[in-house]
């Protein structure tokens, strides 16, 4: 297996294309409990270029009903970027101060429940988003009302050699 530079440049671009509208190769969950895993996994899908099509616990979308659970969960998302040692985007919890554009911010409650998956889009001098649900470009962090956050770094993608 072999480890490429995930491409933080073409993340951005299609967040800043399609946050205030919808990418018609992918179903809108909106009106399913919210779209923004599924926007965000789509940033990440144009950023790193492969999908892990691993039953049960990869990262995929062929279809509203052939998808994984990681493509549109909040905690599914995070649990297989955090874990993943086969193909695709793999990354790992940060510092708010060691995000980059490109990475995840994830909000949640007091209770440890995470809802909500956004895209930085910018660091400095203060971290700005890009979502749907609420769809949002270059919004700042800091208006969202939440109790906790967590910041996954994406660090690559691995391919099959």
């Amino acid at each position: 297996m072999r480890v490429v530079p995930y491409n933080r440049e073409n993340a951005l671009n299609y967040a800043k294309e399609w946050a205030f509208k919808r990418n018609p190769a992918y179903f809108d969950f909106s009106d399913l409990g919210g779209d923004c895993t599924n926007f965000v996994s789509q940033c990440l899908y144009a950023g790193s270029g492969i999908m892990n099509y691993t039953p049960n616990t990869g990262w995929y979308y062929i279809s509203i009903n052939n998808r994984s659970p990681s493509w549109t969960g909040v905690t599914f998302l995070y649990d297989f970027l955090v874990n993943n040692q086969l193909v695709g985007p793999f990354g790992r919890l940060v510092e708010y101060w060691q995000a980059e554009p490109g990475d995840i911010v994830q909000l949640g409650r007091r209770n440890g429940e995470f809802y909500h998956s956004l895209l930085i889009v910018e660091t400095m001098p203060q971290i700005l988003v890009a979502s749907h649900t609420n769809d949002a470009y270059n919004r700042t962090l800091n208006s969202y009302s939440f109790d906790r956050a967590r910041f996954i770094k994406i660090d690559g993608v691995r391919f099959w050699q």
